[in-house]
């Protein structure tokens, strides 16, 4: 802290004023801020497992596979890419279509997407995710947006 201890005119202890800044109550307020952002951002972090997709695209020229997409739509119309189906030949119509789309790859190992209408009922669409993994597919993602 400063304290100015001499100067022109002025009774004995007047001092007059202090223009400068003091920033020791700053640099206490922004270490002790430090610290609870230290703390608490590790407990912020849930540690959830992902399979992401590598970020390197595929060399030019190598045959990138057509996804796998289930439709859901509004009257509960349900499509394997263009094929129409239904909640009870959903696993066998999406195992031969997973078939052949690579057959090096077993069905159930293979990516799967749900694309769905916004106005599905989310009973519908849970149990379009309930009976695929009940039937083994756990590799299973959610379309938001139209594929480029």
């Amino acid at each position: 802290m400063a304290a100015k201890l001499g100067g022109k005119g002025g009774g004995r202890f007047d001092l007059g004023q202090n223009s400068d800044i003091n920033v020791t109550p700053f640099v206490d307020v922004m270490l002790v801020l430090l610290i609870i952002f230290m703390v608490a951002i590790p407990a912020a972090t849930v540690s959830i497992k992902l399979d992401l997709p590598p970020a390197i695209p595929p060399p030019p020229g190598t045959k990138v596979k057509e996804p796998v997409l289930i439709n859901l739509q509004q009257g509960g119309a349900m499509y394997i890419g263009d094929q129409s189906t239904s909640l009870d030949n959903l696993i066998p119509d999406l195992t031969r279509k997973l078939a052949q789309n690579d057959p090096a790859t077993p069905p159930l190992q293979q990516r799967v997407y749900i694309r769905a209408d916004k106005s599905v009922r989310y009973g519908d669409f849970m149990a379009v995710m309930n009976t695929l993994q009940g039937n083994g597919f756990y590799q299973v993602a959610l379309i938001n947006e139209e594929l480029s």
